[in-house]
């Protein structure tokens, strides 16, 4: 059987603080309208454009949750449909996406990278550094629920339509400061990973 030398990767990134049910709904869906061989959660070390105005919950609580998450999707599945990424923990520092991107272009050249971002997301495209270098490392790929508009004067992109999912990471960390269940927003490992570590109870 002959191997593939190329592979076609998605990159999503986050702070995934916590990981949701919309997060991986979004991330199986793009794998599969585009055919991706990997789907890649990166787990932001210092997500710079939060941490000026938040708290934002230890990287390595948030890798684990992701790492949680994406084993029940793919217990569910049958295979290993996402992939947790520790690249820019490892980094150390502020994360930005454009140094990913270069290094993953980097290390496997011929691979076919696709930037995934939600369409809430790409107003904020060009306050991110060095922006303009982003669609040169990787095609870019907006997640849309029809509910955004997705203007990129003139950027090149493909638009994939996902379910939409009403849950965001400050739904959850808000339940848990009130002591609401969030079992139903994500998966059980995560939800049972927050209550252990006592995590977002401080919040409000």
């Amino acid at each position: 059987m002959e191997l593939k030398t190329s592979l076609r990767v998605g990159i999503f990134g986050g702070t995934f603080d916590p990981p949701h049910h919309g997060h991986l709904a979004l991330a199986v869906q793009i794998r599969h309208c585009l055919s991706l061989d990997r789907m890649l959660l990166v787990v932001a070390n210092d997500p710079w454009q939060k941490t000026v105005d938040h708290d934002i919950t230890p990287a390595h609580h948030r890798l684990a949750m992701v790492r949680l998450a994406v084993a029940t999707i793919n217990d569910t599945i049958g295979d290993g449909a996402l992939e947790a990424c520790d690249h820019e923990i490892k980094r150390g520092g502020p994360s930005y996406t454009v140094d990913t991107l270069a290094s993953f272009r980097q290390k496997n050249p011929s691979d076919d990278l696709y930037l995934v971002v939600g369409a809430n997301l790409v107003a904020t495209l060009n306050t991110w550094k060095r922006a303009e270098e982003l669609t040169k490392l990787a095609k870019l790929v907006v997640a849309t629920d029809n509910r955004h508009t997705q203007p990129l004067n003139g950027c090149p992109y493909q638009s994939v339509t996902i379910p939409w999912l009403p849950i965001s990471s400050t739904d959850l960390r808000e339940s848990v400061r009130k002591g609401q269940p969030i079992v139903a927003m994500t998966s059980p490992e995560v939800a049972k990973y927050v209550s252990a570590h006592g995590l977002y109870r401080g919040i409000g």
